[in-house]
């Protein structure tokens, strides 16, 4: 395959130039590696080499100035700001950084298009002033200061552009500018040195450029080689050759029957492409790297492959989707420091900091210790008991010598927690020392991470920015200025990853592809919104003024993205396109328009694929557990030290889960209970129960009991809330709603319990809170079996016992009716409520001799008329009539129950079977 280089160097052959007097300027540097790769190809004897530049190089060399870094950009124009800006609207740098990005882009723009800043500023400011035009009511003081910023742009930049002259430095834009105004003592010098200029591969210039070169060209110092389809240049609706069509149209150069160097045909080679949707970003990469081992395969080698991504950010996943035997790989874009895990480290300690009263919130803290890299500091195991010591502790905010108390003696944790009392300096100290500490630990354990130590040095140098900053720096005076200029930063920074710049897998962004031609070219990620942009413009300046003044509007910025796409298909043999075809994924689903222009030109064939994941829908498999002799042993156990009703009913309900709590003693994920939960709201009501009816014990109940109890709602509550909820001094929000309710149900029960007294009925307390408990002989077992629990509350209502369990939860009374016996011990859903009370009923009947009684539920969500919801046994004939009385033969009825239960969880021939809920 011949490529466009290989082409400009035998043209320049053949006009016999001198190559070693040649300077070429191309898009980008690495163009430049290309062009002496195709030099040796061409040259028989010992050569000087040419230079090469890219024209950001070249341009800077023109103006004099030296480029300005993006930090101490930040601090020039906020000088600048301060000096131009009345005193009562100047902001704190913190705030500035979130526009000043932009307003710099605008500036950047202004000086490459050479437009009169004046001119533009002033017209800005007429718009604004228009735009916030009344006849009635005058201007409110923030239209004022708003309309100032407007006016104060023109300083801005005056201002801005004379501080970095002063400093021979500059930004991009007035780089440009400035090199520009050079233009006519540089063209002498050249001249005088007979250096001629070979321009290669450009598309979309700005102004500035569009002066450079035209300059040169018209003073016969070098040429320009453009490569654009012949068709594209032809069609003036054809976005690929938009900008090249209009310099050969409006260039004086080429008014002068100069020759145009060059329209090409390549494109227009029939060609077979390969276009695929992949479901997810993830689907796209692996795709990607089945394509490349493929390659591999039928070639051998993977010379003249790239892989080009209109997402960056998946570098690192395609990285990890390669086969392992690729190859040499050149990688010609960063890995952005930020998608590192170690800027998540020191973006969450900043936060820390930032929030930092005396204490650290347990998320935040949770996080830092979570961290992989925090991990080196410290061993797994001290991690582990930490975590769960503070989850236990129930804490939200902890103290540093509450974090200290969980690792004595432990050096690190001050470096990593304690306050800077506003010291930005000592928190630098602190994050070089952090620093410095995971590089000797990675070094120490013998690990090959030289990603990560690269990272480390990286953030090393940005934080020995950021203190060198600080001295001659006013503007960092909080720690929102430092986190601030923290994220600016790490996002303009790349980690450089270096490859074979020459052979092998070429892996790029759409930009780096500029004048190179590949054999094979793979695409991913061309969906709409990543292939071409589409509308994203950070910009102060209106869409209108844009296209007034000749400045780029995305519609510029689309075509430049589709000279970029279809050069890459001119030279190419096997072309790929793979995009997304995940509608819910963020600018995915929708692919790219260009595939529809391809499918509209109808000049290639196009072999349209979809792939889908497999995902076989298996049929679940319930999970089954032998009893062997250690799990028989351990039934036993807890037979003999007691079942509770709940135990019961989680085995009804699932033996398997019932196998992992009582059996493997397996909790639940215990976490800091920032908000109260349901278990721990309905302990502060049971406990705040018993507090208010304690004292009456024993004794008939009377309104005026009622009553008093009620005026104690608030304080016993208060009380509970702060023993059960051990981080009580941050009642706020949801929790503060939560204890009100608590208020709320206990106040609505006791008003019902005083209308029931009211009414005539006679209520006295027996019990609270009571411990009940049971043996069970049963004669085919030959060990006694427990069973125990706590009833809420027993009492005696117009001469019949009542045991009463409270629930928080919603509870009706057809919850509570059971008809078949034999259901109660395997329907959880319907009957692990009628199954409790009657546990609770055999104990009491067991301890106090009580023949009959009725027992029930108190549902705080559902206090209706007859707020005691009761168990009820329904006549098999005769569903509808209940009988509502607990007597012998009800007990009988479910003591045989039970104890089938009980024999089927202690039979070692019933295995523990999942059951699918």
């Amino acid at each position: 395959m011949t490529n466009f280089i290989d082409l400009v160097i035998q043209d320049l052959i053949k006009r016999e130039e001198n190559l070693s007097n040649l300077k070429f300027v191309f898009p980008s540097r690495r163009a430049g590696l290309f062009l002496k790769k195709s030099l040796s190809k061409y040259i028989e004897k010992p050569i000087f080499s040419p230079r090469t530049q890219s024209i950001d190089e070249f341009v800077e060399e023109l103006s004099g100035l030296k480029s300005i870094t993006v930090e101490n950009l930040y601090i020039q124009f906020y000088e600048v700001y301060k000096q131009q800006t009345p005193n009562k609207l100047i902001e704190e740098f913190d705030s500035v950084l979130g526009w000043v990005n932009t307003l710099l882009n605008d500036f950047n723009e202004i000086d490459r298009y050479l437009i009169d800043p004046d001119k533009i500023f002033n017209y800005l400011k007429d718009i604004k002033e228009t735009e916030h035009w009344s006849i009635g009511e005058g201007q409110t003081e923030q239209i004022k200061a708003y309309l100032k910023f407007w006016s104060l742009l023109p300083k801005y930049y005056k201002g801005l552009n004379e501080s970095l002259k002063e400093k021979e430095l500059g930004y991009p834009g007035n780089i440009y500018r400035e090199a520009v105004e050079n233009l006519e003592y540089y063209i002498d010098s050249v001249a005088e040195d007979d250096i001629k200029h070979v321009f290669v591969g450009f598309n979309a210039l700005n102004k500035a450029e569009e002066r450079i070169i035209q300059e040169i060209l018209n003073n016969r110092l070098g040429w320009i080689y453009w490569d654009i389809e012949e068709s594209f240049l032809n069609n003036p609706l054809h976005d690929a050759g938009h900008f090249i069509r209009n310099y050969r149209n409006a260039w004086p150069y080429y008014q002068k029957n100069r020759d145009f160097h060059w329209t090409t045909n390549s494109y227009s080679i029939p060609k077979s492409i390969e276009i695929t949707g992949v479901p997810k970003q993830i689907g796209q990469i692996k795709y990607a790297g089945e394509l490349i081992q493929k390659l591999l395969i039928q070639n051998n080698s993977l010379e003249d492959t790239a892989i080009v991504l209109a997402d960056e950010t998946l570098l690192l996943p395609l990285l990890n989707s390669l086969p392992k035997d690729v190859g040499p790989i050149n990688i010609t874009m960063g890995i952005p420091l930020s998608t590192m895990p170690i800027s998540d480290l020191f973006e969450i300690l900043l936060i820390v900091q930032k929030q930092h009263k005396g204490t650290v919130y347990h998320r935040l803290l949770k996080q830092v210790l979570n961290h992989p890299l925090i991990h080196l500091l410290f061993e797994n195991e001290i991690l582990t008991k930490a975590v769960i010591e503070i989850n236990k502790g129930n804490k939200t905010h902890l103290k540093v010598s509450e974090i200290m108390d969980l690792f004595p003696n432990d050096k690190n944790i001050p470096l990593l927690f304690d306050d800077w009392n506003g010291s930005i300096r000592l928190g630098l100290i602190k994050f070089q020392k952090l620093i410095f500490l995971i590089r000797e630990q990675i070094l120490k354990s013998n690990i090959q991470d030289n990603i990560t130590l690269e990272c480390l040095f990286r953030f090393h140098t940005i934080f020995n920015k950021i203190q060198g900053l600080i001295e001659p720096f006013e503007g960092f005076n909080n720690l929102s200025s430092l986190i601030g200029l923290y994220k600016e930063l790490i996002k303009n920074e790349t980690l450089d990853l270096k490859g074979e710049p020459l052979n092998g897998l070429q892996i790029m962004g759409m930009l780096e592809s500029r004048v190179l031609d590949f054999r094979n070219v793979i695409i991913v990620s061309l969906n709409e919104g990543l292939l071409p942009a589409g509308k994203t413009d950070n910009s102060f300046i209106p869409y209108d003024v844009k296209r007034n003044l000749g400045l780029p509007t995305y519609k510029e910025k689309d075509a430049v993205y589709a000279n970029h796409f279809y050069h890459l298909l001119y030279r190419s043999e096997k072309v790929h396109l793979i995009y997304n075809t995940d509608v819910d994924a963020l600018k995915g689903g929708e692919k790219s328009r260009f595939i529809s222009q391809l499918e509209f030109e109808g000049i290639h064939t196009l072999n349209h694929h979809t792939i889908s994941h497999n995902t076989p829908a298996y049929p679940k498999e319930l999970r089954e557990i032998e009893k062997s002799e250690e799990i028989l042993e351990a039934l036993t156990d807890l037979a003999t030290s007691g079942f509770s009703p709940t135990s019961l009913t989680s085995y009804i309900r699932n033996p398997l889960e019932f196998y992992y709590q009582k059996i493997l003693k397996i909790d639940e994920f215990e976490d800091v209970e920032e908000t109260m939960a349901a278990n721990t709201m309905g302990t502060v009501i049971h406990h705040t129960l018993e507090e208010l009816y304690k004292p009456y014990t024993n004794k008939i109940l009377a309104i005026r009991d009622l009553e008093s109890m009620v005026s104690k709602i608030p304080e016993t509550v208060m009380i509970q809330f702060k023993k059960h909820y051990l981080d009580s001094k941050h009642l706020y929000g949801k929790n503060l709603i939560i204890l009100e309710i608590c208020k709320r149900y206990i106040s609505n029960y006791l008003k019902k319990e005083q209308k029931s007294i009211e009414e005539g009925h006679k209520i006295q307390i027996v019990a609270l809170e009571e411990p009940v408990e049971m043996i069970l002989t049963i004669p085919s077992l030959g060990f006694p079996v427990k069973i125990k629990g706590y009833i809420d509350r027993i009492d005696l209502c117009d001469g019949v016992y009542r045991i009463i369990d409270y629930k928080t939860g919603k509870v009706t009374q057809t919850q509570l009716h059971i008809k078949l016996w034999d259901d109660i011990t395997t329907d959880y859903n319907r009957y692990s409520k009628p199954f409790q009370i009657l546990c609770y009923a055999l104990m009491v009947n067991h301890k106090f001799a009580i023949n009959q009684m009725e027992g029930g539920i108190i549902s705080f969500k559902n206090l209706g008329g007859d707020y005691f919801l009761k168990f009820g046994k329904a006549d098999e004939d005769k569903p509808t009539l209940k009988d509502y009385l607990i007597t012998e033969e009800t007990l009988k009825n479910f003591k045989n129950q039970l104890e089938n239960l009980i024999l089927e969880i202690l039979n070692p021939d019933i295995n523990l079977v999942e059951k699918n809920i």
